[in-house]
C-alpha cells in the first residue's frame, strides 16, 4: 500500500520580502492556516502572524481570502479534500469482500492522518462545542467520509455476518483513538524509544489497529 505525500506546515522564512519576490503557493497558505487553526483555535489564530510565518506581505492573505473566517473555510475544504482524495481508492475497491475492504479503509485512514495530524487536531478543537463551523465541518466533510468508510460495515451487518455497530462509537475508536498518537505526538514520543512517525512504525500501528478492530467485529457476529 502506498502512503500519501507528507504535508507539513511550511518552514518559517526570515524577514518579510515583498509578495512578488517570495510568493506563497495556495497549498502553502492553506496548509499553514490549517496548522494555525488546529494549534491556536479559531479565536487564537492570527492572520497577521500567518503572513509573517509565510514571509509574505502583511495584506496578502486578506487580499486572497477577505477574512479570517473565509480562510478557515478554505483551509478546511482543502484539507478534507486531500483526505477524500487519498481515501478514494479504498472506498471504490470492493476486492476481497467487505471485511477486507473495511480493513484497507482503516489502514489507509490511519496512514493519511499520520501524515496530516493537524486535520484531526482541528476536528478536536472545533468538536468541543456547537458552532456554525462545526456544523459545516460535519455536514460537508466528516459525515460524507464516514458514510463511505462504513459502507462495507453496514453490508456486513445487513448480511448478518456481524452484529450492528454504533457508528458514533466506531468513529471515535478509529478517528480519535487509532490516530491519537499522531495528533498527540509529544505524549506519544514519551511512551517508546522508536519514532512514532517512522514509516515502519506507522505501518505496524495501522495494521494493529485494523486487526484489533476486525477481531472485535468478528467476535460480535
Amino acid at each position: 500500500m502506498t502512503t500519501p505525500t507528507s504535508r507539513t506546515a511550511p518552514a518559517r522564512r526570515t524577514g518579510r520580502p515583498p509578495a512578488d519576490l517570495a510568493p506563497a503557493t495556495l497549498d502553502e497558505i492553506l496548509t499553514a492556516a490549517l496548522c494555525m487553526f488546529a494549534d491556536k483555535g479559531y479565536d487564537g489564530a492570527s492572520v497577521a502572524a500567518l503572513n509573517r510565518q509565510l514571509g509574505v506581505s502583511h495584506n496578502l492573505i486578506h487580499q486572497r481570502f477577505g477574512s479570517k473566517e473565509k480562510l478557515w473555510y478554505a483551509a478546511v475544504d482543502h484539507a478534507f479534500g486531500f483526505v477524500a482524495t487519498e481515501m478514494r481508492q479504498e472506498f471504490d475497491d470492493a476486492g476481497g469482500g467487505p471485511m477486507e475492504q473495511l480493513r484497507r479503509i482503516v489502514v489507509r485512514f490511519i496512514h493519511v492522518n499520520a501524515h496530516r495530524p493537524e486535520i484531526l487536531r482541528l476536528t478536536t478543537v472545533e468538536g468541543v462545542a456547537s458552532s456554525p463551523r462545526l456544523d459545516y465541518l460535519y455536514e460537508q466533510h466528516i459525515e460524507p467520509i464516514l458514510t463511505e468508510a462504513t459502507a462495507p460495515l453496514r453490508q456486513l451487518a445487513d448480511e448478518g455476518v456481524i452484529a450492528p455497530v454504533p457508528m458514533r462509537t466506531l468513529y471515535f475508536l478509529v478517528a480519535h483513538g487509532g490516530t491519537a498518537l499522531f495528533s498527540l505526538i509529544g505524549l506519544s514520543r514519551l511512551m517508546g524509544p522508536e519514532d512514532p512517525l517512522d514509516p515502519e512504525a506507522v505501518a505496524h500501528h495501522a495494521d494493529f489497529v485494523a486487526d484489533l478492530l476486525l477481531a472485535g467485529l468478528r467476535n460480535r457476529s
